[in-house]
């Protein structure tokens, strides 16, 4: 059925999809990246130190202690390794100059996509001081030199740090999971968007809002195709291509 799907996208659809399906999203090589920030994950995973989080989003659904183990966060908040790598391959595929992310956590999704393009500048944005600063300390451990944390209320941080940047080559957008915010902030990062930008917007079916969400921004005029993975949504601007939307097997 997948192949038929991918096939279907090559001989009538798009054969920018079709390639990036194959190259990238089902890409089954191993990069030395990979045991690099796994290692990390693993180190994280076995950290008792306890946080004081502040969380400006809509929250864990696993933990809701306003303290919390440094493994516990790790284990319920950071992303799985098979999503952080996909990032890892877009970015390598793409080799964007400006990366944005929003929500930081401990830092492992943005090591990979340090690890991607390190001649790139990584903005990074977290709400918890204390997360913050365990991710700078994180990105200090790894070498990373080219990763900005921008600390505070993304309602606050982001159009400021927006106003600042010539335009975004690619945004991962995991920094709220309710309806108005995810909008807000996908339209404030329009503004700095150019026809090659990628957008990844995090957990499309997480909640009602997050699925009302991903609708709105399928339909935006300025979307030419999305590519739906079920846990994360891609989405392309290229003015070339025919507007179309993909719901595809990962």
């Amino acid at each position: 059925m997948y192949r038929t799907r991918a096939f279907k996208l090559h001989g009538v659809h798009s054969p920018f999809i079709f390639d990036l399906y194959h190259s990238v999203l089902h890409h089954s090589g191993h990069f030395r990246a990979y045991d690099t920030v796994e290692a990390l994950r693993h180190q994280l995973l076995r950290d008792e130190r306890e946080l004081q989080v502040t969380d400006f989003g809509a929250g864990s659904r696993s933990i809701n202690q306003k303290s919390r183990k440094i493994k516990d966060i790790a284990r319920t908040s950071a992303k799985p390794a098979k999503y952080g790598q996909l990032l890892f391959r877009l970015v390598n595929q793409l080799q964007p100059n400006t990366i944005l992310e929003l929500g930081t956590s401990l830092g492992l999704t943005t090591s990979y996509l340090a690890e991607a393009r390190k001649n790139g500048q990584i903005y990074t944005f977290e709400g918890c001081p204390n997360i913050a600063r365990t991710a700078r300390e994180n990105f200090k451990k790894q070498g990373y030199r080219n990763i900005r944390v921008i600390e505070g209320n993304l309602d606050s941080t982001l159009d400021k740090q927006l106003q600042q940047l010539g335009s975004i080559d690619f945004a991962f957008l995991d920094g709220n999971h309710r309806y108005e915010p995810t909008l807000r902030y996908f339209e404030s990062c329009l503004q700095k968007c150019h026809e090659n930008t990628v957008l990844v917007l995090d957990d499309i079916y997480w909640s009602v809002e997050m699925k009302q969400a991903w609708q709105e921004i399928k339909h935006h005029p300025q979307v030419r195709q999305t590519v739906d993975l079920y846990f994360v949504g891609l989405v392309f601007f290229r003015p070339q291509q025919p507007k179309e939307d993909f719901t595809l097997y990962f």
